[in-house]
C-alpha cells in the first residue's frame, strides 16, 4: 500500500473539504480549488482530518497522488504559494502595467506577460518578480513561463532565474 496515501491531512482552521461524485473541492480564506475525483479513490473527513482510501489494489498509487495534490490544495487555500524570480543583466527590468507584467529583457521590443486569473504578480524592485497564488501548479507554471522568455545563459549568467538558483558559468574560449 502507498505510504503517502495512508498519511492523514490535517485541516487548518477555516478550511473545508467536500466531495461529490466527480470532484473534491477545497474552500479556504484564499479561494476555492477543485480536483477531478480519480476512479477508485474515496475521501473520508472526520474531525478536521482527511484520509484517502483506495477501493482496490489498482487504485493505491492514484490514492497517493490524489493525497499529495489535496495536501497542496489545503496549504494553498490557507497559506498560499509563491515563487520569486530575479532578473540578472544590464538593462533587464520588470514593471507592472496594470495587471500585466512588462519585461525589458534586452530584446528590441518589450515583453508583456498577461497575468492569469488566480495569480498575483508584484515587482518589489525592478529586478525582482514575486508570483503568488493558491494553486501550486499554476504558480510554478507562470514562473516557468516568465523564466522561458530569457533563461539564464551559461557564459555570463544573464537572464531570468529563480531566486537562489545556481548557474554554472562556463569558461570562455581562450585564444
Amino acid at each position: 500500500m502507498s505510504r503517502v496515501a495512508k498519511k492523514p491531512i490535517a485541516l487548518p482552521k477555516g478550511v473545508e473539504v467536500s466531495t461529490t461524485a466527480e470532484q473534491f473541492t477545497v474552500k479556504g480564506p484564499k479561494g476555492t480549488l477543485a480536483l477531478k475525483k480519480p476512479s477508485g479513490v474515496d475521501l473520508s473527513n472526520e474531525n478536521g482530518v482527511v484520509t484517502l482510501v483506495a477501493a482496490n489494489a489498482d487504485a493505491i498509487a492514484m490514492a497517493g497522488t490524489a493525497r499529495a495534490i489535496l495536501s497542496n490544495m489545503v496549504k494553498g487555500v490557507s497559506e498560499g504559494f509563491e515563487r520569486k524570480l530575479e532578473l540578472v543583466g544590464v538593462g533587464y527590468r520588470a514593471a507592472m502595467q496594470g495587471k500585466d507584467l512588462g519585461l525589458s529583457l534586452g530584446f528590441s521590443h518589450p515583453v508583456v506577460f498577461i497575468t492569469p486569473a488566480g495569480i498575483s504578480i508584484t515587482t518589489p524592485t525592478q529586478t525582482e518578480i514575486l508570483i503568488a497564488g493558491a494553486d501550486r501548479q499554476l504558480v510554478g507554471e507562470v514562473a516557468a513561463k516568465i523564466r522561458s522568455f530569457r533563461p539564464p545563459e551559461p557564459y555570463k549568467g544573464k537572464g531570468v532565474r529563480y531566486s537562489g538558483e545556481k548557474i554554472i558559468i562556463k569558461e570562455a574560449k581562450k585564444a
